[in-house]
């Protein structure tokens, strides 16, 4: 799967303009919010952990979180319902000129697209990683960053993590 990603020169064109997003975004005070579930929820905390961190140089702290409260996520779920955790957040914090970076290995996930909903309504760009055919994401997404199709979630996991890796060295490169 990787060597059909390196393939196709459209995926560094993606990941380019996906990283230009994040650096206007938080160049103009701006913040990242991130989601996804099961290990597409651990891959956005690494992403947010990793920018207002630190990942391979110092530089200042950037505004990066994940939506992955598990106080905020039972709440949510218990009062509106799974399909809303993500979106809840994005409409409490979520700001336009923020960069929702959604994460969903089959493109389809009712929460993420649910979130992805609220950010167009409040003026935030979107940065989907998805698999398989894209799913319902792909239409929905600024920029959509594709695995190749798998029959396997974590083959398209792989993916999203060296793209995640290219997304924060390109963004403490260029902010």
């Amino acid at each position: 799967m990787l060597k059909t990603f390196l393939s196709d020169e459209e995926n560094f064109i993606k990941i380019e303009n996906a990283g230009k997003l994040l650096v206007e975004a938080m160049s103009s005070g701006k913040k990242v919010i991130s989601c996804g579930n099961g290990g597409s929820m651990c891959d956005a905390m690494h992403f947010a952990e990793e920018l207002s961190g630190r990942y391979r140089h110092d530089r200042q702290a950037l505004a990066a979180i994940s939506i992955s409260d598990s106080s905020h996520i039972s709440c949510v779920a218990n009062d509106y319902g799974y399909a809303s955790i993500f979106s809840r957040m994005v409409e409490a914090i979520g700001q336009s000129g923020d960069v929702l970076f959604a994460i969903s290995t089959s493109g389809n996930s009712e929460n993420v697209l649910n979130a992805i909903e609220a950010a167009r309504k409040k003026g935030i760009s979107v940065i989907g990683l998805t698999g398989k055919d894209g799913g319902k994401m792909a239409s929905l997404c600024d920029v959509e960053i594709r695995a190749p199709k798998s029959l396997y979630a974590d083959r398209a996991q792989e993916i999203h993590i060296k793209v995640i890796h290219s997304l924060i060295d390109f963004v403490e490169r260029n902010i």
